[in-house]
């Protein structure tokens, strides 16, 4: 799996993990121009940070006292300025403009203020959809199917030809899972004879007990996060503060592949690590017929930004489809335009699609594609208040208006690249500060020596003017916007090779 592709990478020193990305093909959108050159922010925005205190100053530091007389606030960075901040660059309450690398956890897909999102909340047209948020599956407004299929529908995924929008990314992977449960037993009572749940199914289910209860289990990955409802912890494996103390389902956690880096010089290593998870993953399954579905991350972001071949990818979806498993990818954070391609799986070029596809974050509306025989047999069995938000597709329409005008997929192929050299050269100048350079598109990490260490580097990263995050042991991740460039990937190169200068 491994091999061929580190040959076929092996002369392009700087493009590393290049192997998950499918150069040659795009997504179900209209045509992308190639990038002829760097896309510009629309509206223009800052050359560079611009540092006036330490960050968090005294007014983000006054925010947080006043905000933790009702909340808890311990997770709380600084308080942006939204109405200062522009593109790439986001400006504290204090005035610090800094490099945001991490934009609002990978959830803010176009930058600050920029002019096609703010049309949105300009136009008349769009005001009687922002003024009302309705009960989409009971009432939705007129229009709201024809808006699916020019936004949603229009990068579904292919092979996929249904969508549910939900919440948030934690609604939609554990209203996925659901579907399954639910296509997996209807499709058991049809193989039976059966026309529908027997009187003892309906009875039992209201007592949380067996046949209506059933024992089905999703299998996950060790390293993996896909949310923190009650279900989404159960196949969430990253830190102990998301599960601890809460109720948990007693499900199979396969291992994910631990590689090597550089990718072309640990062949032998990674394509044998490769095969111990994906053998330790058909057993699990043929141990059990209650593992009814899997799911997985294109890159296991929270857990430490691990990542694994198409080709470990494509052996996964044929050992689910052999069991008749179903295979459900987590897109939370990897989907829309980041990774290179539209979705990421798309660059494992699967034979088979995914039976589901979750998706929230830079979609701005949360929620999941699927296959026909995953659609519930009968209303009301996933189901909500509002089921989504109107004014979340609007939102939409305008990313995916600026994928498509000004070629954002083929720029984060491009930025990545540079990310990626960049970082590499800075592990050539700081032997044993700086490793493990990653990454497809603009979705890059990187380790360093220790845990401790990376703390240290992304607060002096942000002294610096450049707003990074860490995940993992000993990672920091890059999560930028889809305007971010090689111009930007260079700002943040610059100050990371002065903080390793002084580590």
């Amino acid at each position: 799996m491994l091999r061929a592709a580190a040959r076929r990478l092996a002369p392009a020193t700087h493009a590393t993990w290049r192997i998950h990305t499918r150069m040659a093909s795009m997504p179900a959108l209209a045509e992308e121009p190639p990038v002829q050159s760097q896309p510009s922010f629309p509206g223009g925005e800052p050359t560079g940070p611009s540092m006036c205190t330490p960050c968090p100053g005294p007014e983000s530091e006054r925010m947080r006292a006043q905000l933790g007389a009702t909340q808890e606030t311990g997770a709380v960075k600084y308080f942006v300025d939204m109405e200062r901040s522009r593109g790439n660059y986001v400006v504290d309450v204090d005035g610090n403009r800094m490099l945001d690398m991490f934009s609002h956890i990978a959830s803010l897909p176009i930058g600050y203020n920029n002019p096609r999102m703010l049309d949105v909340f300009r136009d008349p047209a769009n005001l009687t959809w922002l003024a009302h948020r309705p009960a989409l599956f009971n009432l939705p407004p007129a229009g709201w199917a024809e808006r699916i299929q020019s936004t949603l529908m229009r990068v579904a995924p292919p092979g996929l030809t249904h969508v549910t929008t939900q919440m948030c990314g934690s609604c939609a992977n554990e209203n996925a899972m659901k579907q399954v449960y639910i296509a997996v037993a209807n499709a058991r009572r049809t193989k039976s004879g059966l026309a529908g749940p027997s009187p003892e199914e309906l009875e039992s289910s209201m007592v949380n007990r067996a046949p209506g209860a059933k024992p089905y289990k999703i299998m996950s990955f060790h390293g993996a996060f896909h949310g923190r409802t009650h279900g989404c912890l159960s196949v969430t494996h990253s830190k102990p503060i998301h599960k601890l103390d809460v109720p948990a389902y007693d499900w199979p956690i396969a291992p994910f592949p631990e590689l090597k880096y550089p990718l072309a010089d640990n062949v032998d290593e990674n394509e044998a690590e490769e095969r111990r998870c994906l053998d330790a993953a058909r057993a699990l399954m043929d141990a059990d017929p209650d593992v009814v579905g899997l799911i997985v991350e294109p890159v296991q972001a929270e857990g430490g930004d691990n990542h694994a071949s198409p080709g470990f990818f494509r052996e996964l979806r044929r050992a689910a489809s052999d069991r008749g498993v179903k295979f459900i990818v987590d897109e939370v954070q990897t989907g829309c335009a980041a990774s290179g391609s539209f979705w990421a799986h798309e660059a494992w070029e699967l034979d088979d699609p995914p039976d589901a596809v979750t998706f929230s974050k830079k979609m701005q509306i949360a929620g999941y594609y699927t296959k026909a025989d995953l659609v519930p047999d009968q209303p009301y069995r996933v189901f909500n208040t509002w089921m989504g938000d109107p004014s979340k597709v609007l939102m939409l329409e305008a990313v995916i208006d600026c994928v498509e005008r000004d070629g954002l997929i083929a720029n984060a192929r491009e930025t990545g690249d540079a990310l990626k050299g960049g970082l590499e050269a800075l592990v050539a100048a700081y032997p044993g500060k700086l490793m493990n350079v990653r990454g497809v598109g603009t979705l890059v990490a990187a380790d360093l020596a220790s845990g401790a260490e990376r703390d240290r580097a992304v607060k002096e990263l942000r002294a610096e003017g450049v707003d990074i995050a860490h995940c993992g042991e000993a990672a920091i991740r890059c999560r930028p916007g889809l305007y971010f460039t090689p111009e930007h990937a260079r700002v943040f190169l610059d100050a990371f090779d002065r903080v390793l200068r002084r580590m």
